[in-house]
């Protein structure tokens, strides 16, 4: 990959659509799955991220919003696309018993070779953004709440929740066993647990 004409300040997103989904694919279980890049997984889950079929599903899906950067033949937003995906991240806009609205993160991830130049946090950034106005926007009862993001990250990675606390999240007690069932992947440690993240945000 030709860095030379990419750049945080070049980061774009727009929403996906079907003729996304096999870079995607390609993207997550890279990122995930295979051992380039500090955010991967694969010391604590192995097999696949994801699947074309779920990736479909999300894109479908009139609550979840999955968004894509694409990469271009210059590195900018009107130039041609080439068809392969840098980065992509994904917000589910979720609705409690309490009828309290909250918009879960997720899908995250940065092409190997991009990151650690903050391009991860241009993309965290436009979601959160995204997902703060879609929630502030919509009544949420008589009184407006601050809006709620959420995200889920495996234990045993330090780093990955410091970055995400750097950026204001924090843990709140919400945590659950690694699912076992083979549609998420294969733990590799029997105690292996998805802890729940929070970030308040008001208008």
């Amino acid at each position: 990959m030709n860095k030379s004409n990419l750049s945080k300040d070049a980061v774009f997103l727009r929403q996906a659509d079907a003729s996304d989904i096999g870079a995607l694919e390609r993207l997550l279980n890279c990122c995930y799955r295979e051992t380039a890049g500090w955010t991967n997984e694969a010391d604590l889950v192995g097999g696949i991220r994801i699947t074309a079929e779920e990736l479909a599903s999300t894109i479908n899906n009139p609550t979840h919003y999955l968004f894509v950067y694409p990469k271009t033949t210059t590195g900018e937003r009107d130039a041609e696309e080439t068809g392969e995906i840098l980065g992509c991240i994904a917000v589910d806009i979720k609705t409690d018993a309490n009828s309290n609205k909250k918009a879960y993160i997720g899908m995250f991830a940065v092409h190997p070779e991009l990151q650690g130049q903050g391009v991860g946090n241009v993309v965290l950034q436009a979601a959160e953004t995204f997902a703060i106005r879609h929630l502030l926007s919509t009544e949420n009862g008589t009184d407006k709440q601050p809006a709620r993001l959420t995200m889920s990250i495996l234990s045993h990675r330090p780093e990955l929740l410091a970055y995400y606390q750097r950026r204001g999240y924090q843990l709140n007690g919400n945590k659950i066993p690694f699912p076992n069932d083979g549609n998420n992947g294969e733990p590799k440690r029997e105690d292996l647990e998805l802890l729940e993240l929070e970030k308040r945000v008001s208008a």
